[in-house]
Protein backbone atom coordinates (compact mmCIF):
# COMPACT_ATOMS: atom_id res chain seq x y z
CA UNK A 1 0.00 0.00 0.00
CA UNK A 2 1.55 3.33 -0.89
CA UNK A 3 -0.62 5.62 1.49
CA UNK A 4 1.67 8.68 3.18
CA UNK A 5 1.02 11.56 5.02
CA UNK A 6 3.22 14.19 5.71
CA UNK A 7 3.18 16.65 8.78
CA UNK A 8 4.14 20.24 8.35
CA UNK A 9 4.32 22.99 11.25
CA UNK A 10 2.71 26.34 9.57
CA UNK A 11 2.94 29.68 11.63
CA UNK A 12 0.85 32.14 10.33
CA UNK A 13 1.58 35.96 11.35
CA UNK A 14 -1.41 38.40 12.29
CA UNK A 15 -1.45 42.52 12.92
CA UNK A 16 -4.15 43.25 15.48
CA UNK A 17 -4.74 46.34 16.83
CA UNK A 18 -3.09 45.02 20.18
CA UNK A 19 0.10 44.19 17.99
CA UNK A 20 1.40 40.92 16.62
CA UNK A 21 0.22 37.62 17.11
CA UNK A 22 2.07 34.50 15.67
CA UNK A 23 -0.18 31.13 15.20
CA UNK A 24 0.83 28.15 14.44
CA UNK A 25 -0.86 24.85 13.22
CA UNK A 26 0.07 21.31 12.08
CA UNK A 27 -0.54 20.52 8.61
CA UNK A 28 -1.99 16.90 7.55
CA UNK A 29 -0.76 16.62 3.44
CA UNK A 30 -1.48 13.73 1.80
CA UNK A 31 -3.41 12.27 -1.34
CA UNK A 32 -6.85 10.91 -0.81
CA UNK A 33 -6.54 6.76 -1.82
CA UNK A 34 -10.08 6.81 -3.04
CA UNK A 35 -10.05 9.71 -5.60
CA UNK A 36 -6.75 10.59 -5.90
CA UNK A 37 -7.11 14.74 -4.90
CA UNK A 38 -4.45 16.22 -2.77
CA UNK A 39 -6.04 16.92 0.69
CA UNK A 40 -4.94 19.00 3.79
CA UNK A 41 -6.20 18.81 7.26
CA UNK A 42 -5.56 21.51 9.79
CA UNK A 43 -4.79 20.32 13.56
CA UNK A 44 -3.71 22.94 16.55
CA UNK A 45 -1.03 20.68 17.78
CA UNK A 46 1.39 18.12 16.71
CA UNK A 47 -0.07 15.73 19.14
CA UNK A 48 -3.57 16.30 17.25
CA UNK A 49 -2.36 16.07 13.65
CA UNK A 50 -0.57 12.51 14.68
CA UNK A 51 -3.58 11.20 15.64
CA UNK A 52 -5.25 12.20 12.69
CA UNK A 53 -2.47 10.64 10.76
CA UNK A 54 -2.92 7.18 12.59
CA UNK A 55 -6.59 7.58 12.11
CA UNK A 56 -6.49 8.06 8.65
CA UNK A 57 -4.15 4.89 8.40
CA UNK A 58 -6.55 2.98 10.07
CA UNK A 59 -9.30 3.84 7.95
CA UNK A 60 -7.03 3.08 4.75
CA UNK A 61 -6.16 -0.16 6.15
CA UNK A 62 -9.73 -1.10 6.74
CA UNK A 63 -11.21 -0.56 3.74
CA UNK A 64 -8.10 -1.94 2.06
CA UNK A 65 -7.21 1.08 -0.37
CA UNK A 66 -4.23 0.62 -2.18
CA UNK A 67 -3.95 3.53 -4.23
CA UNK A 68 -6.08 5.36 -7.12
CA UNK A 69 -6.12 2.32 -9.26
CA UNK A 70 -9.08 0.98 -6.50
CA UNK A 71 -11.61 3.79 -8.05
CA UNK A 72 -13.82 2.05 -10.11
CA UNK A 73 -14.81 2.72 -13.79
CA UNK A 74 -18.33 3.71 -14.76
CA UNK A 75 -18.37 -0.07 -16.54
CA UNK A 76 -17.35 -1.58 -12.78
CA UNK A 77 -20.17 1.11 -11.33
CA UNK A 78 -22.69 0.28 -13.81
CA UNK A 79 -22.31 -3.87 -12.86
CA UNK A 80 -21.82 -2.97 -8.96
CA UNK A 81 -25.73 -0.90 -9.64
CA UNK A 82 -27.25 -3.81 -11.28
CA UNK A 83 -26.06 -5.84 -8.70
CA UNK A 84 -27.83 -4.11 -5.64
CA UNK A 85 -30.94 -3.97 -7.37
CA UNK A 86 -30.89 -7.44 -8.60
CA UNK A 87 -32.50 -8.66 -5.45
CA UNK A 88 -34.96 -5.98 -5.44
CA UNK A 89 -36.62 -5.78 -8.88
CA UNK A 90 -37.86 -8.62 -10.84
CA UNK A 91 -35.83 -10.20 -13.57
CA UNK A 92 -37.63 -8.80 -17.00
CA UNK A 93 -36.98 -5.23 -14.96
CA UNK A 94 -33.31 -5.64 -14.51
CA UNK A 95 -32.82 -7.18 -18.05
CA UNK A 96 -33.99 -4.08 -19.21
CA UNK A 97 -31.79 -2.20 -17.09
CA UNK A 98 -29.03 -4.31 -18.83
CA UNK A 99 -30.39 -3.49 -21.97
CA UNK A 100 -30.16 0.11 -21.35
CA UNK A 101 -26.83 0.71 -19.55
CA UNK A 102 -25.56 -1.21 -22.37
CA UNK A 103 -25.76 2.17 -24.18
CA UNK A 104 -23.25 3.55 -21.01
CA UNK A 105 -20.84 1.02 -20.92
CA UNK A 106 -20.41 -0.21 -24.55
CA UNK A 107 -18.67 -0.33 -26.92
CA UNK A 108 -22.01 0.57 -29.58
CA UNK A 109 -22.09 -0.99 -32.83
CA UNK A 110 -22.88 2.18 -35.21
CA UNK A 111 -25.03 0.75 -37.99
CA UNK A 112 -28.93 -0.08 -38.56
CA UNK A 113 -31.05 -2.01 -35.82
CA UNK A 114 -30.85 -5.31 -37.82
CA UNK A 115 -26.61 -4.95 -37.63
CA UNK A 116 -27.16 -3.93 -34.01
CA UNK A 117 -29.37 -7.30 -34.05
CA UNK A 118 -26.38 -9.56 -35.64
CA UNK A 119 -23.61 -7.90 -33.70
CA UNK A 120 -25.67 -9.03 -30.22
CA UNK A 121 -26.42 -12.52 -31.50
CA UNK A 122 -23.57 -13.16 -33.01
CA UNK A 123 -20.90 -11.13 -31.70
CA UNK A 124 -19.38 -10.39 -35.15
CA UNK A 125 -19.03 -6.89 -36.67
CA UNK A 126 -21.02 -6.81 -39.62
CA UNK A 127 -19.60 -5.11 -42.52
CA UNK A 128 -19.63 -1.45 -43.46
CA UNK A 129 -20.38 -0.81 -39.37
CA UNK A 130 -17.65 0.06 -36.49
CA UNK A 131 -18.00 0.37 -33.09
CA UNK A 132 -18.52 3.26 -30.35
CA UNK A 133 -16.87 3.37 -27.82
CA UNK A 134 -18.55 4.85 -24.61
CA UNK A 135 -17.86 5.83 -20.83
CA UNK A 136 -17.20 1.88 -19.51
CA UNK A 137 -13.50 2.55 -19.61
CA UNK A 138 -13.28 6.17 -17.78
CA UNK A 139 -13.05 6.01 -14.00
CA UNK A 140 -15.52 7.58 -12.31
CA UNK A 141 -13.42 10.15 -10.71
CA UNK A 142 -12.22 11.32 -14.28
CA UNK A 143 -15.63 11.91 -15.99
CA UNK A 144 -16.50 14.99 -16.70
CA UNK A 145 -20.09 16.67 -17.41
CA UNK A 146 -18.73 17.24 -20.74
CA UNK A 147 -18.20 14.12 -21.64
CA UNK A 148 -21.55 13.07 -20.08
CA UNK A 149 -23.02 15.46 -22.62
CA UNK A 150 -20.85 14.38 -25.55
CA UNK A 151 -22.08 10.64 -25.05
CA UNK A 152 -25.95 11.96 -24.36
CA UNK A 153 -25.84 13.49 -27.70
CA UNK A 154 -24.53 10.52 -29.87
CA UNK A 155 -26.49 8.17 -28.16
CA UNK A 156 -29.80 10.39 -29.26
CA UNK A 157 -28.73 10.65 -32.80
CA UNK A 158 -28.16 6.78 -33.00
CA UNK A 159 -30.82 5.42 -30.99
CA UNK A 160 -33.29 8.46 -30.36
CA UNK A 161 -33.89 10.69 -27.45
CA UNK A 162 -35.83 8.41 -25.21
CA UNK A 163 -33.27 5.80 -25.42
CA UNK A 164 -30.73 8.38 -24.68
CA UNK A 165 -33.28 9.92 -21.47
CA UNK A 166 -32.98 6.41 -20.16
CA UNK A 167 -29.37 5.81 -20.33
CA UNK A 168 -28.92 8.91 -18.46
CA UNK A 169 -31.47 8.73 -15.94
CA UNK A 170 -29.63 5.21 -15.01
CA UNK A 171 -26.43 7.19 -15.03
CA UNK A 172 -27.42 9.26 -12.63
CA UNK A 173 -28.20 6.93 -9.90
CA UNK A 174 -25.25 4.35 -11.15
CA UNK A 175 -22.99 7.48 -10.22
CA UNK A 176 -24.99 8.18 -6.68
CA UNK A 177 -24.87 5.19 -5.87
CA UNK A 178 -21.02 4.72 -6.87
CA UNK A 179 -20.27 8.17 -4.32
CA UNK A 180 -21.89 6.80 -1.32
CA UNK A 181 -20.28 3.34 -2.07
CA UNK A 182 -16.91 3.96 -3.05
CA UNK A 183 -16.62 7.76 -1.35
CA UNK A 184 -15.64 9.05 -4.65
CA UNK A 185 -16.69 12.65 -5.84
CA UNK A 186 -18.56 12.11 -9.36
CA UNK A 187 -19.01 14.80 -12.06
CA UNK A 188 -22.77 16.92 -12.30
CA UNK A 189 -25.10 15.46 -14.78
CA UNK A 190 -25.24 18.31 -17.28
CA UNK A 191 -28.29 20.34 -17.72
CA UNK A 192 -29.87 21.41 -20.58
CA UNK A 193 -29.83 18.43 -22.99
CA UNK A 194 -32.08 19.36 -25.70
CA UNK A 195 -35.87 20.21 -26.02
CA UNK A 196 -37.42 17.43 -24.43
CA UNK A 197 -40.58 16.10 -26.89
CA UNK A 198 -43.77 16.54 -24.84
CA UNK A 199 -44.69 12.62 -23.33
CA UNK A 200 -47.82 11.57 -24.75
CA UNK A 201 -50.51 10.75 -22.52
CA UNK A 202 -52.32 7.78 -22.84
CA UNK A 203 -55.90 8.46 -23.31
CA UNK A 204 -57.93 7.52 -20.26
CA UNK A 205 -61.66 7.33 -19.51
CA UNK A 206 -64.06 10.01 -17.57
CA UNK A 207 -65.78 9.12 -14.26
CA UNK A 208 -69.00 8.69 -16.27
CA UNK A 209 -67.54 6.55 -18.98
CA UNK A 210 -65.72 4.38 -16.20
CA UNK A 211 -69.10 4.43 -14.49
CA UNK A 212 -70.81 2.42 -17.76
CA UNK A 213 -67.63 -0.02 -18.06
CA UNK A 214 -68.55 -1.29 -13.95
CA UNK A 215 -72.12 -1.47 -14.66
CA UNK A 216 -71.09 -3.77 -17.66
CA UNK A 217 -69.19 -6.20 -15.72
CA UNK A 218 -71.76 -5.89 -12.83
CA UNK A 219 -74.18 -7.48 -15.34
CA UNK A 220 -71.59 -9.79 -16.72
CA UNK A 221 -70.39 -12.80 -14.30
CA UNK A 222 -68.32 -14.56 -16.69
CA UNK A 223 -65.76 -12.39 -17.40
CA UNK A 224 -66.79 -8.28 -15.67
CA UNK A 225 -64.22 -8.45 -12.88
CA UNK A 226 -61.42 -8.99 -15.38
CA UNK A 227 -61.89 -5.45 -17.26
CA UNK A 228 -63.19 -3.74 -14.15
CA UNK A 229 -60.22 -4.63 -11.59
CA UNK A 230 -58.00 -2.29 -12.78
CA UNK A 231 -60.13 0.85 -12.49
CA UNK A 232 -61.74 -0.51 -8.99
CA UNK A 233 -57.84 -1.31 -7.68
CA UNK A 234 -55.45 0.79 -9.84
CA UNK A 235 -53.53 -2.18 -10.40
CA UNK A 236 -50.61 -3.61 -13.27
CA UNK A 237 -51.42 -6.05 -15.83
CA UNK A 238 -48.98 -8.09 -14.40
CA UNK A 239 -50.05 -7.99 -10.88
CA UNK A 240 -53.42 -8.72 -11.48
CA UNK A 241 -52.89 -11.52 -13.34
CA UNK A 242 -50.73 -12.76 -10.90
CA UNK A 243 -53.27 -12.19 -7.57
CA UNK A 244 -53.60 -15.20 -5.91
CA UNK A 245 -57.00 -15.97 -4.11
CA UNK A 246 -54.64 -16.40 -0.70
CA UNK A 247 -53.82 -12.16 -0.81
CA UNK A 248 -57.13 -11.43 -1.02
CA UNK A 249 -58.25 -11.29 2.70
CA UNK A 250 -62.12 -10.21 3.23
CA UNK A 251 -62.21 -9.96 6.57
CA UNK A 252 -59.35 -6.53 6.57
CA UNK A 253 -60.91 -5.31 3.32
CA UNK A 254 -57.46 -5.39 1.54
CA UNK A 255 -55.29 -6.85 -1.17
CA UNK A 256 -51.77 -7.83 -0.74
CA UNK A 257 -49.93 -7.43 -3.79
CA UNK A 258 -46.69 -9.19 -3.28
CA UNK A 259 -46.00 -10.93 -6.87
CA UNK A 260 -45.94 -10.84 -10.49
CA UNK A 261 -47.06 -12.82 -13.30
CA UNK A 262 -44.06 -12.71 -16.54
CA UNK A 263 -45.13 -12.78 -19.99
CA UNK A 264 -44.69 -16.37 -19.78
CA UNK A 265 -47.40 -17.35 -17.43
CA UNK A 266 -44.71 -17.77 -14.86
CA UNK A 267 -45.07 -16.33 -11.24
CA UNK A 268 -42.61 -13.84 -9.90
CA UNK A 269 -42.34 -13.76 -6.06
CA UNK A 270 -41.66 -10.20 -6.08
CA UNK A 271 -43.49 -6.92 -7.42
CA UNK A 272 -41.91 -4.46 -10.68
CA UNK A 273 -39.93 -2.79 -7.38
CA UNK A 274 -39.82 -2.61 -3.70
CA UNK A 275 -42.65 0.05 -3.66
CA UNK A 276 -45.08 -2.40 -5.33
CA UNK A 277 -45.42 -4.52 -2.61
CA UNK A 278 -47.93 -2.96 -0.68
CA UNK A 279 -51.70 -3.27 0.64
CA UNK A 280 -54.74 -1.96 -1.16
CA UNK A 281 -57.51 -1.15 0.25
CA UNK A 282 -61.07 -2.89 -1.38
CA UNK A 283 -63.62 -0.60 -1.16
CA UNK A 284 -67.53 -2.37 -0.68
CA UNK A 285 -68.03 -2.86 -4.97
CA UNK A 286 -64.97 -4.63 -5.05
CA UNK A 287 -65.61 -6.86 -2.39
CA UNK A 288 -68.95 -7.86 -3.38
CA UNK A 289 -67.27 -8.55 -6.60
CA UNK A 290 -65.07 -10.59 -5.57
CA UNK A 291 -67.02 -12.37 -3.48
CA UNK A 292 -69.25 -13.09 -6.13
CA UNK A 293 -65.99 -14.10 -8.49
CA UNK A 294 -65.08 -16.56 -6.15
CA UNK A 295 -68.02 -18.63 -5.51
CA UNK A 296 -67.74 -19.23 -9.92
CA UNK A 297 -63.77 -19.08 -10.64
CA UNK A 298 -61.77 -20.94 -12.46
CA UNK A 299 -60.02 -23.88 -10.11
CA UNK A 300 -56.99 -25.25 -10.31
CA UNK A 301 -56.84 -28.64 -9.80
CA UNK A 302 -60.70 -28.51 -7.73
CA UNK A 303 -58.49 -25.47 -5.68
CA UNK A 304 -58.98 -22.22 -5.44
CA UNK A 305 -55.42 -20.53 -6.70
CA UNK A 306 -55.50 -17.66 -9.28
CA UNK A 307 -57.96 -14.89 -8.92
CA UNK A 308 -57.76 -14.01 -12.71
CA UNK A 309 -57.24 -17.52 -14.28
CA UNK A 310 -57.51 -19.03 -17.66
CA UNK A 311 -61.16 -20.12 -18.25
CA UNK A 312 -60.95 -23.77 -19.08
CA UNK A 313 -64.23 -25.37 -19.88
CA UNK A 314 -67.32 -23.62 -18.92
CA UNK A 315 -70.21 -26.63 -17.87
CA UNK A 316 -73.47 -25.97 -16.68
CA UNK A 317 -73.92 -23.93 -13.45
CA UNK A 318 -74.01 -25.10 -10.73
CA UNK A 319 -71.06 -27.70 -12.51
CA UNK A 320 -67.33 -26.71 -11.98
CA UNK A 321 -65.18 -25.81 -15.31
CA UNK A 322 -62.13 -28.14 -16.71
CA UNK A 323 -59.17 -28.16 -16.87
CA UNK A 324 -59.53 -24.02 -16.15
CA UNK A 325 -57.46 -21.87 -13.02
CA UNK A 326 -53.93 -22.05 -14.98
CA UNK A 327 -51.93 -19.01 -16.26
CA UNK A 328 -53.77 -16.37 -18.54
CA UNK A 329 -51.30 -14.91 -20.51
CA UNK A 330 -51.63 -11.05 -21.06
CA UNK A 331 -52.42 -11.13 -25.13
CA UNK A 332 -55.17 -13.61 -24.22
CA UNK A 333 -56.23 -11.25 -21.18
CA UNK A 334 -56.50 -8.20 -24.26
CA UNK A 335 -57.97 -10.03 -26.66
CA UNK A 336 -60.51 -12.45 -25.33
CA UNK A 337 -61.75 -10.12 -22.02
CA UNK A 338 -60.51 -6.32 -22.38
CA UNK A 339 -60.99 -4.87 -26.01
CA UNK A 340 -64.40 -6.48 -26.52
CA UNK A 341 -66.10 -4.53 -24.06
CA UNK A 342 -64.80 -1.47 -25.63
CA UNK A 343 -66.41 -1.91 -28.43
CA UNK A 344 -69.69 -3.29 -26.97
CA UNK A 345 -70.62 -0.59 -25.42
CA UNK A 346 -68.66 2.00 -28.22
CA UNK A 347 -66.55 3.48 -25.80
CA UNK A 348 -62.91 4.89 -26.59
CA UNK A 349 -60.02 2.35 -26.38
CA UNK A 350 -57.55 2.42 -23.38
CA UNK A 351 -55.49 0.03 -22.15
CA UNK A 352 -55.17 -1.80 -19.15
CA UNK A 353 -52.74 0.32 -17.84
CA UNK A 354 -54.51 3.17 -18.31
CA UNK A 355 -56.91 2.28 -16.29
CA UNK A 356 -54.87 2.78 -13.79
CA UNK A 357 -53.64 5.98 -14.96
CA UNK A 358 -57.57 6.39 -14.80
CA UNK A 359 -57.07 5.09 -11.24
CA UNK A 360 -54.79 7.66 -9.69
CA UNK A 361 -56.51 10.88 -11.62
CA UNK A 362 -59.75 10.46 -10.11
CA UNK A 363 -58.75 9.87 -6.31
CA UNK A 364 -56.65 12.98 -7.26
CA UNK A 365 -59.75 14.80 -8.26
CA UNK A 366 -61.48 13.59 -5.50
CA UNK A 367 -58.88 15.04 -3.25
CA UNK A 368 -57.03 12.03 -1.78
CA UNK A 369 -53.86 13.70 -0.73
CA UNK A 370 -50.78 12.49 -3.46
CA UNK A 371 -48.51 10.60 -0.28
CA UNK A 372 -51.49 8.26 0.23
CA UNK A 373 -52.46 7.47 -3.62
CA UNK A 374 -48.69 6.92 -4.01
CA UNK A 375 -48.62 4.17 -1.62
CA UNK A 376 -51.86 2.64 -2.81
CA UNK A 377 -50.61 2.42 -6.11
CA UNK A 378 -46.61 1.56 -5.76
CA UNK A 379 -44.66 4.43 -6.28
CA UNK A 380 -41.49 4.87 -4.66
CA UNK A 381 -41.57 8.42 -5.00
CA UNK A 382 -44.87 10.20 -4.93
CA UNK A 383 -43.56 12.68 -7.90
CA UNK A 384 -43.48 9.99 -10.41
CA UNK A 385 -47.64 9.55 -9.51
CA UNK A 386 -47.98 13.32 -10.43
CA UNK A 387 -45.74 13.92 -12.89
CA UNK A 388 -46.82 11.18 -15.14
CA UNK A 389 -49.81 9.24 -13.84
CA UNK A 390 -52.32 12.49 -13.09
CA UNK A 391 -54.35 13.87 -15.66
CA UNK A 392 -57.33 15.82 -15.52
CA UNK A 393 -60.40 14.26 -15.32
CA UNK A 394 -62.90 17.71 -14.80
CA UNK A 395 -63.45 20.38 -17.11
CA UNK A 396 -62.01 24.09 -16.24
CA UNK A 397 -65.59 25.05 -14.65
CA UNK A 398 -64.80 22.20 -11.87
CA UNK A 399 -61.34 24.64 -11.31
CA UNK A 400 -62.96 27.88 -10.99
CA UNK A 401 -65.77 26.35 -8.89
CA UNK A 402 -63.03 25.36 -6.33
CA UNK A 403 -61.44 28.69 -6.36
CA UNK A 404 -64.36 30.62 -5.67
CA UNK A 405 -65.29 28.16 -2.72
CA UNK A 406 -61.89 28.71 -1.44
CA UNK A 407 -61.97 32.07 -1.81
CA UNK A 408 -65.27 32.98 -0.68
CA UNK A 409 -64.55 30.70 2.55
CA UNK A 410 -61.54 32.74 3.19
CA UNK A 411 -63.44 35.60 2.88
CA UNK A 412 -66.07 34.74 5.28
CA UNK A 413 -63.71 33.48 7.95
CA UNK A 414 -62.04 37.20 7.94
CA UNK A 415 -65.39 38.92 7.85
Amino acid sequence: MNFEILITKRVRTRRLKDGVIKQARWVLNYKDPRTGRRRQEFRPTRDAAQARKAELIASVLANNYSDLRAVPTVAKACAHWLEEKASRVKPSTLATAKVTISHIVGPFLIGTREQRDEWRRTGRVPKGTKLLGTLGHIKISELTTAQIRIWHREVATLCGAYTANRARSHLKSILALAEEDFGVRTARMPVDLGTRRARQRKAILSPEQITKVIEAAQLDPEQGLYYAFPFLAGTRPSEQLGLLWSEVNFDKGTIHICRVQERDGSLSEMTKTEAGTREIPMGPLLGEMLLAWRERCPRKDGQLHRVFGGPGRLQPWPKPRIAGGGALLYQNFRRRYWEPIFKKLELPYCTPHAARHAYVSVMQAQGIEVALVSKIVGHANPNVTLGIYSQAVRGGEAAVAALERAYSGQATTGG
